[in-house]
């Protein structure tokens, strides 16, 4: 296997959205489909959608085209699924959110670390006599090159979210699939 592709098919980051209602166990049987396939969820958050009682999953994973449209055919067979999307980066908007604790003892030595948060465009968070929390936004490259520069000071912990995602297009993908049941379910009735 070649490092970025598969069967001459090139390997690409995708971001799979799922929207479903908030079903215990529901996870689990989504991260079995990407581990059946022998793929690594690279992150995964989930949180309420723009549509009242629909969540959203939103899950990285480095793989071919053809592999994840069936990940995602797989995913949509669940009962608790309503709709699941594929994209690249180019077609969403996207960012994480980072978290690092450095000595707050450090951080009044140098005018350094300050100097990494300004440039780095991070906050403070939380300040105390021990430590410090630092806040950063971004993409990973982003909140990776901060915890490297941090890190010649030492950082105590560090935590980075999973991705979310919106995509570029005007309305909500999901929102389409709906109203397209709705209608379709309104001429069944007639």
């Amino acid at each position: 296997m070649e490092e970025n592709k598969i069967n001459n098919e090139e390997v690409t980051l995708y971001t799979v959205t799922v929207y479903s209602e908030n079903q215990v166990g529901l996870l689990n049987q989504v991260s079995i489909i990407f581990t059946r396939r022998n793929l690594n969820i690279w992150s995964l958050s989930v949180s309420a959608s723009a549509i009242e009682g629909v969540h959203k999953f939103t899950i990285t994973t480095h793989t071919t085209r053809s592999q994840i449209e069936k990940v995602v055919k797989q995913i949509e067979k669940r009962i608790d699924v309503l709709k699941a999307f594929y994209y690249t980066n180019d077609q969403i908007i996207h960012q994480e959110i980072a978290l690092y604790k450095v000595e707050t003892e450090k951080l009044l030595e140098s005018d350094e670390i300050e100097d990494l948060i300004r440039k780095h465009n991070a906050r403070i968070l939380e300040i105390n006599k021990i430590f410090t929390v630092i806040e950063k936004t971004g993409h990973c490259e982003e909140t990776g090159a901060l915890f490297d520069d941090l890190n010649k000071y030492g950082v105590l912990q560090f935590v980075r979210s999973g991705r979310i995602a919106i995509t570029k297009d005007r309305t909500e993908h999901v929102s389409i699939f709906l109203e397209e049941q709705e209608v379709r379910r309104l001429k069944e009735k007639m």
